[in-house]
C-alpha cells in the first residue's frame, strides 16, 4: 500500500429480468467487472464485496457467480435487500471496498440495465 493509498467504496446495481441461474450470474458478473474496469481495478484492489439482492432474486447468490470468474481472495458476502414498497424488483446492488490512490471524484460507480433510473443523478 503506498503512501497515498486510501480505502474508497464504490456502488453498482443490475437488474435481471427472470431469476434464473444464468440471468443472475450473466448479470452480477457484468456488473463486477465492469466497475473494476471502469475504475482500473485489480483483484489486489479489493478489501470486500457485499452483494445484496431484492426477495425475487433467489437462484444463486451474487457471489457464487462472481467467484466463478476468480475473487476467491476477496471476501464475499450476500444479503437480503430491504423489502419496500414500490422498489425496484429483480435488483442486485454491491458494494466494493477497495484500497486505492484515487480521489473521490475519479471513482465512477456503475448501474446497469434496468438500475440505471436508480442513480440517474450520476455521470454517465
Amino acid at each position: 500500500m503506498s503512501a497515498a493509498s486510501v480505502v474508497r467504496a464504490l456502488r453498482g446495481a443490475t437488474t435481471v429480468e427472470s431469476d434464473t441461474v444464468e440471468q443472475i450470474t450473466e448479470r452480477s458478473q457484468e456488473l463486477m467487472l465492469r466497475i473494476m474496469e471502469r475504475n482500473g481495478l485489480t483483484e489486489d484492489d479489493l478489501i470486500s464485496v457485499i452483494f445484496t439482492a431484492t426477495a425475487d432474486v433467489t437462484s444463486i447468490f451474487p457471489a457464487t457467480a462472481i467467484r466463478a470468474i476468480g475473487f476467491g481472495a476477496v471476501p464475499l458476502l450476500c444479503a437480503a435487500e430491504i423489502a419496500v414498497p414500490g422498489a425496484m424488483p429483480q435488483c442486485i446492488r454491491v458494494l466494493l471496498h477497495v484500497q486505492t490512490d484515487r480521489s473521490r471524484d475519479e471513482m465512477h460507480h456503475v448501474y446497469l440495465h434496468g438500475a440505471q433510473v436508480l442513480r440517474d443523478d450520476l455521470p454517465d
